[in-house]
C-alpha cells in the first residue's frame, strides 16, 4: 500500500485518470488532505463513493511518530520521530519574532563525513522517502498549529542532494498551491555543494545555501572530505554561472571553529574568494558536542570576522545559536543514535 504523502499532484492526477476518472478529482483530494487536514477518503464527501473505496485500498496516510519533544531555553523544540522501521529522525522548530523555521532531515545518517558534524559520526543508514520528509512538516504542523511554520530548511540530518529524487518530490509537494503552499522564497536546501546535483535544481525553485566552511581547499578538505570531489573552484564556478538572479542570492554557510577558520586572515581569504559574487554569508559559531574536538570561537573573533566582511560590502550575518542545550543546534543532530546505538 502506497503512502499518500509520497505522491505529487501530477502523479495523483495520472493515477486517477488511469482509473477512468477525471483528473480534477485529484485536485479535490489534495485540497482535502493538505488544506482541510482530512486523512480519511471515506469522509471526502464530494468524491464518488466507488473512488473513495478504491483509494482507501490503495493508500495509507502514514506519518513519522513523534516520540519526544524536548524544549530549549530559547523556545526551540526538537522533534524526535520514529519511522515505520523504528529508525530515528530529528527535526528542529525554531520560533522567532517574525517567523518560525522548521529544520527538516532528509537522510538517517550521512555519507559526507564532515569532521564537525555529529550526524556524520553515525555513518549512512538510509535515505528518507518523500513521505518521511513531507511527513515531518505535517506532523509538526499538526502538533504546533497550521500557522506556526513559516519557513522550512532542509538541513537537518543528511545531505539533501545525496537523496535528490525524494527531495525533489518532497519540494514539489511542499510548494504545491493545492498542497502545503510553501513559497519557494521560504524553502531552502542546505548542501555541501554537490555540483552535479545542484544543476538539477532550478535556482528559482528553491533557495540555496551552500556550506563553504573554509576559504582554502586545504582547510575545506580537512573539514569536508567531499571537497576532494567538488573543490571550492567548482562550487564557486557553479554559482557564478547562475548569472544575475535579481534579488535572489545564494547563501554561503560558514561554520566557525576556534583556531581552525575563524581568524582575521581567514576573513580576508574568504572576502577574496567571494569577490564579485552577489551572496549572503551566514556565519555559524560552532555548537560544541562530546563527539568532536572542535571548540566554539570566541565572540570577539566572530565579531572581528563579521566586521571585516561587512566593511567589504558583504552581507554577513552571525546566525544565533539555537537549541544547543537540547542537542538541536547546527551540527548536533543525531546524538541519540550515538548515545543509544540505534544504528
Amino acid at each position: 500500500m502506497t503512502n499518500f504523502f509520497d505522491m505529487t499532484l501530477k502523479e495523483l492526477e495520472d493515477l486517477v485518470e488511469s482509473l477512468g476518472i477525471k483528473s480534477y478529482r485529484a485536485r479535490q483530494i489534495f485540497k482535502w488532505v493538505y488544506q482541510s487536514d482530512l486523512a480519511d477518503f471515506a469522509l471526502m464527501a464530494n468524491l464518488p463513493k466507488g473512488l473513495r473505496v478504491t483509494l482507501r485500498n490503495m493508500f495509507h496516510f502514514g506519518l513519522p511518530e513523534i516520540r519526544e519533544t524536548p524544549t530549549s531555553e530559547d523556545g526551540s523544540i526538537k522533534f524526535m520521530f520514529a519511522t515505520s522501521d523504528n529508525r530515528l529522525i530529528e527535526s528542529v522548530f525554531m520560533p522567532e519574532d517574525d517567523r518560525s523555521t522548521l529544520c527538516v532531515s532528509t537522510q538517517i545518517g550521512c555519507k559526507m563525513s564532515c569532521a564537525f558534524c555529529v550526524t556524520s559520526k553515525i555513518g549512512f543508514v538510509r535515505d528518507l522517502t518523500a513521505a518521511e520528509i513531507v511527513g515531518q512538516v505535517i506532523a509538526v504542523r499538526n502538533y504546533m498549529g497550521r500557522s506556526r511554520i513559516t519557513n522550512i530548511v532542509l538541513m537537518g540530518m543528511g545531505e539533501p542532494l545525496d537523496n535528490i529524487d525524494n527531495v525533489l518530490t518532497a519540494i514539489e509537494i511542499l510548494e504545491e498551491p493545492l498542497g502545503l503552499k510553501i513559497s519557494h522564497r521560504r524553502l531552502t536546501i542546505s548542501t555541501v555543494g554537490l555540483v552535479d546535483r545542484l544543476r538539477l535544481i532550478h535556482p528559482r525553485k528553491v533557495q540555496l545555501a551552500i556550506s563553504l566552511n573554509a576559504a582554502t581547499d586545504a582547510v575545506r578538505t580537512r573539514l569536508m572530505p567531499i571537497n576532494r570531489v567538488y573543490p571550492l573552484g567548482d562550487v564557486l564556478a557553479y554559482v557564478r554561472g547562475l548569472g544575475d538572479m535579481g534579488r535572489i542570492r545564494v547563501t554561503f554557510e560558514y561554520v566557525m571553529l576556534q583556531g581552525v577558520n575563524d581568524s582575521l586572515e581567514d576573513a580576508k581569504q574568504l572576502a577574496g574568494l567571494l569577490a564579485g559574487i552577489k551572496c549572503k554569508i551566514n556565519l555559524i559559531p560552532y555548537n560544541a558536542s562530546p563527539y568532536t574536538d572542535f571548540k566554539t570561537p570566541r565572540p570577539e573573533s566572530v565579531k572581528e570576522f563579521q566586521s571585516y566582511l561587512i566593511d567589504r560590502h558583504f552581507t554577513a550575518i552571525v546566525r544565533a545559536s539555537r537549541a544547543g542545550d537540547i542537542g538541536g543546534g547546527c551540527g548536533q543532530l543525531g546524538m541519540r543514535y550515538l548515545e543509544e546505538g540505534h544504528k
